[in-house]
C-alpha cells in the first residue's frame, strides 16, 4: 500500500499508539490502514456416498481437483459464501450446511472454513471458474490431482469420519496440512 484510501496522502509503516503490529498509517489524515486475513468459505456437497468436485479453469493450481469454495464477501455469512461459492463454480444447490473443517493459514493470510452439505438434487453443471465438475466416490478421487493441501485433509477427515457417521467439527494444526502435503507431492 503507498497512499491512503480516505484522501490519497502517501502512507508509512509504523506501530501505531496503542498498538503492538506494524500498520499503513497516513501521515495526513492519521488514517490506520488493517490488513487482516482473507476467509475462504467452501462445501463439501455429498450426493448418497459421493462427493462434488470442480476441475479449476484457474490460477492458483488451474486443471487440480478442488471443493467449491472461494473468498466470502462482505454482507454474507460464512454459510452463505459457502453456498453462493458451490454455485458458481458447480451450479450446485446445497441445504444442511453444518461447519466441518476449519484451516488457520497464517503464511498466505487466510482461514479456510469447509461445511459438510447435501446436494438438493443432481442439477450441477460447470461454472465460470470450473473446468468440470463430477462427483466421485473414495476409490475414484484423484487424490494426486488435488489443488490444495486443504482439499485432501477435508475428504481424508469425512471418509474416516462417515464409517461412524460422526462428523465432530475439526479445528487442524498447520503442521497436519503440511504433513498431508509432503505425503501427497
Amino acid at each position: 500500500m503507498k497512499f491512503c484510501s480516505h484522501c490519497g496522502s502517501p502512507v508509512t509503516q509504523r506501530i501505531p499508539e496503542g498498538d503492538n503490529r506494524l500498520r499503513f498509517v497516513c501521515g495526513h489524515c492519521h488514517a490506520i490502514h488493517y490488513q487482516n486475513p482473507r476467509i475462504v468459505a467452501g462445501c463439501l456437497p455429498v450426493w448418497d456416498e459421493q462427493v462434488l468436485l470442480c476441475r479449476r479453469a484457474i490460477e492458483p493450481r488451474r486443471g487440480y481437483w478442488t471443493l467449491p469454495a472461494g473468498f466470502m464477501e462482505n454482507g454474507e455469512t460464512l454459510e452463505q459464501a459457502a453456498a453462493r461459492e458451490t454455485q458458481e463454480e458447480a451450479c450446485a444447490r446445497v441445504r444442511h450446511l453444518t461447519l466441518y473443517t476449519l484451516f488457520d493459514l497464517p503464511h498466505i493470510n487466510q482461514v479456510y472454513m469447509f461445511f459438510r452439505a447435501e446436494l438438493v438434487d443432481l442439477d450441477f453443471a460447470v461454472g465460470e471458474e470450473s473446468l468440470e465438475v463430477q462427483l466421485f466416490h473414495e476409490r475414484d478421487i484423484p487424490w494426486s490431482e488435488l489443488a490444495f493441501p486443504t482439499i485432501g485433509r477435508t475428504l481424508e477427515c469425512y471418509f474416516n469420519d462417515r464409517k461412524q457417521q460422526v462428523y465432530p467439527v475439526r479445528n487442524e494444526p498447520l503442521d497436519a496440512l503440511r504433513a498431508h502435503y509432503r505425503k501427497t507431492v
